[in-house]
C-alpha cells in the first residue's frame, strides 16, 4: 500500500521511480548513489513494531536530510499534490537484481581474499528486510549459516527478535554450538553480535572491535565519534590505544554530521547503529558485523576475547516523570547534586541527565566503576530530581 502510493504520487509529479522490493535501508542509500538518484526513499519502521511504518529520504549521496529539510516536506504533506500533464507523466521501473547488487556491495567490503570458511553464525534478521540478503552474504562468504528471524509476513518484524531483543540469538548460539551470533534490526541499519557463550555484544562493543583492528592494521582512522550514551568504558578502551573520542547528542545523524565536521571515519551508537564512512554513507548492519569479523579471522582471536578487551562500566539509568513547568537548566539544587556525584566519582565515572525525546521524563544515568556505587548514586540523584520536579507544580 505504501509503496503504491509513493509510486503514484511520484509518477504523478512528472518523476521516475526505481522500485526495489522489499530491501535493508542502508541498501537504498547505496543504490541510490550507485545508479545516481537525485533521492532515495524508504519505507520502515525501523526497529519498531509495523504500526510505525514511516518514509525515510536519503540525498543524492546516500545520506539522511538534514532536519530543516525533513520539516519542509512535512510542512507540504498536507497541501495538495501538484500534478503534471498526462504526457509528463514519470515512468517506475522495478530493478530486478537489486538484491545481487547489494549482496555483491557487502561481500566487497572486506576484499576478495575474505573468507569466513570454518565459522558457524547465526543470523537474526528480525522478520525484516535482511531476512534473505544477510543469510546469502555470510553463507557466500564461506560461513556455515543458521538463521532466525528470517520468516516476515509483514506483522512480525522486530516482534521479541531482532537486534533490540537478542535473547533468542544468545539462546540459539548456545544450542548450536556456533562461533557467533549476528542480529539486525527490521530495516538493517544496526547490528548487535553473540558471542559463542552467549554474552550480548552491543554497539559499543562491536565499535571497540574494528576500532581496535584498524589501529592494528596501523590505519588512520582519526578517530571515534560516540554518543552521550556510549559506555564510558569504550572512551577509556580507545585512550588505551591513543584513538581520540568525542561525544554527540543520539542518534546516527548526529554521529555522521561530527564525522564528517573532524574528518573521522568511525561512529557509532550502543543501540548498534556503526557508521564506517570509508565504506558506507550511512549506518549498515551488514556492513558493520562484517567489519567485526574481520577482526575474529584476521587475528584467530574469538568474539569474546576481542570484546573483553575494552570493560564495559556499569551503568544505572532510572527515568523520573517530568512536568511541563520543571526547568532542569534553571534548576540550582539537581545541579548541586550532580557536581557532589561526579566529584565522588572522578575520571572514572560520569553522570548524565537527558530529557527522552518521545515521552516527559527524564534519563537519569550515572556510570561508574562499581555497580553497586553506581547504582545508589543513580537512585539519589532520581530522588533529588523528583523532589524538585514535584516542587516546581
Amino acid at each position: 500500500m505504501f509503496e503504491a502510493a509513493l509510486e503514484a504520487g511520484v509518477t504523478a509529479a512528472g518523476v521516475d521511480i526505481n522500485l526495489t522490493g522489499p530491501m535493508p535501508t542502508p541498501a537504498i542509500a547505496y543504490l541510490t548513489r550507485t545508479l545516481r538518484a537525485q533521492a532515495g526513499i524508504v519505507i520502515s519502521a525501523s526497529h519498531n513494531s509495523f504500526e510505525d511504518n514511516g518514509i525515510k529520504f536519503f540525498s543524492e549521496a546516500g545520506t539522511k536530510l538534514p532536519d530543516e529539510i525533513e520539516l519542509a516536506i512535512e510542512e507540504q504533506l498536507g497541501k495538495p499534490l501538484t500534478t503534471v500533464e498526462p504526457s509528463r507523466l514519470g515512468k517506475a521501473t522495478r530493478i530486478d537484481d537489486a538484491r545481487g547488487r547489494f549482496i555483491e556491495f557487502c561481500k566487497s567490503t572486506v576484499g576478495p581474499q575474505f573468507k569466513l570458511s570454518g565459522l558457524k553464525v547465526v543470523i537474526d534478521c528480525a522478520h525484516g528486510a535482511t531476512y534473505d540478503i544477510a543469510p546469502a552474504v555470510f553463507s557466500e562468504l564461506g560461513a556455515e549459516v543458521i538463521s532466525i528471524g528470517a520468516s516476515p509476513d509483514g506483522l512480525n518484524i522486530n516482534d521479541h527478535i531482532g537486534s533490540t531483543s537478542p535473547d533468542a540469538l544468545s539462546k540459539k548460539v548456545v544450542e548450536e554450538q556456533a562461533d557467533l551470533g549476528v542480529a539486525f534490526d527490521g530495516d538493517g541499519d544496526r547490528t548487535i553480535m553473540v558471542d559463542h557463550l552467549g554474552n550480548i555484544v552491543d554497539g559499543d562493543e562491536i565499535l571497540f572491535v574494528i576500532a581496535k583492528e584498524r589501529h592494528r592494521k596501523n590505519i588512520d582512522i582519526g578517530g571515534v565519534v560516540g554518543t552521550k550514551m556510549s559506555n564510558l568504558g569504550l572512551e577509556l578502551a580507545l585512550a588505551d590505544l591513543d584513538v581520540p573520542f568525542t561525544r554527540t547528542s543520539v542518534g546516527d545523524r548526529f554521529v555522521l554530521k561530527e564525522m564528517l565536521k573532524r574528518d573521522w571515519l568511525l561512529g557509532g551508537e550502543s543501540s548498534g547503529h556503526i557508521i564506517c564512512n570509508d565504506i558506507t554513507s550511512t549506518g549498515d548492519g551488514i556492513v558493520s558485523a562484517l567489519q567485526a569479523l574481520t577482526a575474529v579471522i584476521n587475528t584467530e582471536r574469538s568474539l569474546l576475547d576481542l570484546r573483553s578487551q575494552m570493560r564495559k562500566l556499569p551503568q544505572s539509568m532510572i527515568n523520573v516523570k517530568l512536568t511541563n513547568t520543571f526547568d532542569l537548566e534553571s534548576n540550582q539544587n539537581v545541579k548541586s547534586a550532580v557536581a557532589n556525584i561526579e566529584e565522588k566519582l572522578g575520571t572514572k565515572g560520569r553522570v548524565l541527565l537527558r530529557p527522552s525525546g518521545t515521552e516527559p521524563v527524564l534519563r537519569v544515568m550515572v556510570e561508574g566503576e562499581e555497580g553497586d556505587t553506581v547504582a545508589t548514586y543513580a537512585k539519589e540523584l532520581s530522588e533529588i530530581v523528583l523532589q524538585e520536579v514535584n516542587g516546581s507544580d
